[in-house]
């Protein structure tokens, strides 16, 4: 990709960019949130046009228009956010758009059989007749993986790949990946994750701010380099903190049972306790009654059975705005769903629930004056960058909005903060900041209960790790006395620690 360059109204998201890839590399593109590592894949795979720039392949210089055009010259892209029909068949989303045909009817048959031949070559090991609702995420992934391979492509594009993998399917996917490349297939992994570019890549491309910083091999880097080059400054990657003295008990969750979407059970009389002056770590692979947990314990979900308490008040099946006055404050996994009102100034988004408080309101009408002086203030303690507090939510990036919601919820001042995946997406700077504003509650003597699927938050940021599998808690361990094997095995149910399950 020659002199790429991307505008969009008010930004430069590619500014004049350079990438070299070679053939049966594994070519990291990492960069911040917003940096445009993202943006530039979306040109090499047609979903953008460049402004300016030119794009070659094999030394002949290519048109990409649309993603049809990509796929035709070898180019797939395993996106972030799976691209996936749950009721069709594992074959049946691979052969999607390209079946192959009997006469009139799809031959299935045929597509089954390309498939597990596929399967097999790549060491993917997937179930042609499975359906994706049956299969775990890790699985899903591998579908992805299929679909581009199944086009033809010779170039694959990762996005942001382990996001929601446990450590052996990250593993396994870095497996899958050397397979490819001895394959003579060629991949490019968009990602902020040091760790993995480390085990898995050759080569690095750092850009920050739209523009390319540096491109080197693997071997001769090290993650404190790949940082400071993607930040702009030095970042601490380890968390420093006092040990924790857990004081009373402020959460208190006692035999729960709630019901999922499809009307079954997705937690178990599951029971947890959190006290004042700790973090309660949760970790999980995805879908085993973590979110389904947090939205009980903030209204959002009904309790069937079992009980909630916050500092001894009952707290179950009470309105969201009761919990929040309770003493409860959340940070949501989606930020956008359910963190921030994006088309709200950030203004009005740090009050979102405490506007009806006697300091934002007279006489029933709100009083901007007063809100505007509050955002004010919190966005310059938060160091939340914007151009000003009238700026519209979707205006700012991912780890400012980020700031954002974590400088409502902690000014709140709560008796318990849920932080749910509080880092997602979100890059080393931003992550570090976030870090310590939890360990900073913690040491004002307030309950921390964080829910991450980022192993390495868990066991950092952690006084005590509660493992959930299938809406249980099949064990709490100490993060000085396990290791992330042992905490794999019990999130993939294949391990129970007696005696801790349960918050005992």
């Amino acid at each position: 990709m020659r002199n790429i360059t991307k505008r969009f109204p008010g930004i430069i998201a590619n500014d004049n960019v350079n990438l070299q890839v070679k053939k049966g590399e594994i070519h990291a593109l990492l960069g911040e949130n917003g940096a445009g590592k993202s943006t530039l894949m979306n040109i090499l795979f047609g979903l953008y046009l460049p402004d300016e720039g030119q794009i070659l392949i094999n030394g002949k210089e290519v048109t990409i228009s649309n993603p049809n055009v990509a796929n035709e010259l070898g180019i797939g892209m395993v996106h972030q956010h799976f691209m996936l029909v749950e009721p069709f068949t594992v074959t049946e989303n691979i052969i999607l758009g390209k079946e192959p045909r009997n006469g009139l009817k799809i031959d299935l048959r045929k597509a089954e059989k390309e498939v597990q031949a596929l399967s097999e070559r790549y060491g993917l090991k997937v179930e042609p007749q499975a359906k994706i609702e049956q299969i775990s995420v890790g699985m899903q992934q591998r579908v992805e993986i299929l679909k581009t391979l199944y086009r033809g492509a010779e170039i694959l594009i990762f996005d942001e790949p382990t996001a929601v993998l446990t450590p052996q399917e990250i593993h396994e996917l870095i497996e899958i990946m050397r397979n490819l490349v001895k394959e003579g297939k060629t991949i490019i992994l968009i990602t902020h994750k040091l760790k993995e570019i480390m085990a898995a890549c050759d080569t690095v491309t750092i850009i920050r701010r739209g523009k390319v910083i540096d491109s080197v091999k693997v071997a001769e880097t090290n993650p404190d380099q790949l940082a400071e080059k993607m930040v702009g400054r030095e970042v601490s990657f380890s968390v420093v903190k006092a040990l924790s003295d857990p004081k009373e008990v402020i959460l208190s969750v006692e035999k729960v049972t709630a019901v999922g979407s499809r009307g079954v059970n997705v937690l178990n009389e599951i029971s947890l306790e959190v006290r004042a002056g700790e973090i309660l770590g949760i970790a999980g692979v995805d879908g085993n009654g973590q979110s389904e947990l947090i939205e009980v314990l903030t209204g959002l979900r009904k309790c069937q059975q079992g009980k909630v308490l916050l500092r001894g008040k009952d707290i179950t099946n009470l309105t969201p705005r009761s919990i929040s006055e309770a003493g409860l404050s959340h940070i949501p996994e989606d930020r956008h769903k359910r963190g921030l009102v994006l088309d709200f100034t950030m203004s009005e988004n740090m009050v979102l629930e405490t506007y009806f408080h006697p300091a934002f309101n007279k006489n029933g009408f709100l009083d901007y004056e007063a809100i505007d002086k509050h955002a004010a203030k919190l966005i310059e303690e938060f160091d939340v960058r914007t151009p000003s507090i009238q700026t519209l939510a979707r205006a700012l990036s991912g780890g400012n909005q980020q700031k954002a919601i974590i400088a409502r919820e902690v000014d709140k001042d709560p008796d318990l903060l849920i932080a749910a995946q509080p880092t997602r997406g979100l890059d080393v700077g931003a992550i570090e900041f976030i870090h310590k504003r939890l360990i900073e509650q913690r040491d004002k003597g307030k309950a921390v209960l964080l829910v991450s699927l980022e192993l390495d938050e868990i066991m950092n940021v952690a006084d005590r790790i509660a493992v959930i599998y299938e809406g249980q808690i099949v064990g709490i361990v100490d993060p000085k006395q396990t290791s992330e094997q042992e905490l794999g095995l019990m999130m993939s149910g294949g391990k129970r620690m007696i005696g801790g399950g349960n918050g005992e």
